[in-house]
């Protein structure tokens, strides 16, 4: 195991209140393994991969839990211990990341700063570097000595994750890398992220809100829901036999070729809860189908309904 997170609670400041946007969320990452993060838009999955960088906004803290990696608590180290594991150990492709590329310089240099700032390299090492970087995305070297404005959006986000790579980092954490591309070009960076994985032995944390990418590229996947983790299996497991009803009806909104052409997909009623102020006992409860009185007053706990296959539900306890 390289990274062990535990009981992270992590909070916003606001004018209206107190947003539990991450709550009691505990998970962890095996060396070279791709561990997914789905749910919908404000679950809280962005929020808890930038408390594994410490690069929250200002009017968010970390009220409570454990970010380990390799047994030291990055919680609780200094700034400058920070920075020296920061992209070296685990980097991070941000969500829109492709467009935060420097317009005035060119990728090889954007890219060899990056190397600079951690490593004193020489400057042929630095270019041989970048030049197997640009191998690695799949592009051509002599690309490198390009200006963004001259990329397509594909060619920035290959540039964007060669820059995640430039120091051999052993967790690489992708914020929905993929969103802002076409179906072909998605396609392409999905088997690109699949031989880099293969030659690096890097792993990746994958963060997303499409089901159907995390069946692509993951080994292992968590759903949240509402700030906090609803199910945890491995793909295959949740792909076939899910558990939670909110992820059992958030797959049966998919198509399916193995559906019948009249067959209406399922949608799920309702809109997520306020995080100002959640609802009491489950937080799906008020969008869920089979909610007793129980889940009403009390909040489930984690039951193992098999080989590692995990549901948050009080149909399972």
């Amino acid at each position: 195991m390289i990274l062990d997170v535990k009981d992270l609670r992590v909070y916003y400041n606001t004018r209206h209140g107190t947003v539990k946007a991450v709550d009691s969320v505990s998970f962890d990452l095996d060396k070279k393994e791709i561990l997914g993060i789905a749910g919908e838009s404000g679950c809280g999955k962005t929020t808890t991969v930038l408390s594994i960088m410490k690069l929250l906004p200002p009017n968010a803290s970390i009220e409570g839990g454990e970010i380990l990696f390799r047994g030291k608590d990055i919680i609780k180290i200094s700034d400058s211990e920070l920075r020296k594991i920061r992209w070296s150990e685990i980097s991070m492709i941000f969500q829109s990341s492709m467009n935060a590329l420097n317009p005035v310089i060119k990728i090889r240099d954007q890219i060899g700063e990056a190397i600079l700032i951690h490593e004193k390299v020489p400057e042929e090492e630095v270019k041989k570097r970048t030049d197997n970087l640009a191998k690695l995305v799949g592009l051509q070297s002599s690309r490198f000595d390009s200006y963004p404005h001259e990329f397509s959006g594909g060619m920035k986000q290959r540039s964007v994750i060669a820059m995640s790579l430039a120091c051999n980092p052993s967790i690489l954490i992708a914020d929905e890398p993929t969103t802002a591309l076409d179906v072909i070009v998605q396609a392409k960076i999905l088997k690109m992220i699949n031989e880099i994985k293969k030659k690096t032995g890097v792993a990746l944390i994958w963060v997303t809100h499409d089901l159907s990418v995390i069946a692509e590229v993951c080994d292992r996947v968590l759903v949240m829901y509402a700030g906090k983790i609803v199910e945890e299996a491995r793909v295959q497991q949740l792909i076939e036999n899910p558990k939670h009803p909110y992820v059992q009806k958030m797959l049966n909104s998919f198509p399916s070729l193995s559906k019948s052409r009249n067959e209406r997909l399922s949608f799920i009623e309702g809109s997520p809860p306020s995080l100002l102020s959640p609802p009491s006992g489950c937080r799906f409860h008020p969008r869920c189908n089979y909610k007793t009185a129980r889940c009403v007053d009390v909040e489930p706990e984690p039951v193992n309904v098999g080989k590692d296959h995990k549901v948050i539900c009080h149909l399972y306890n």
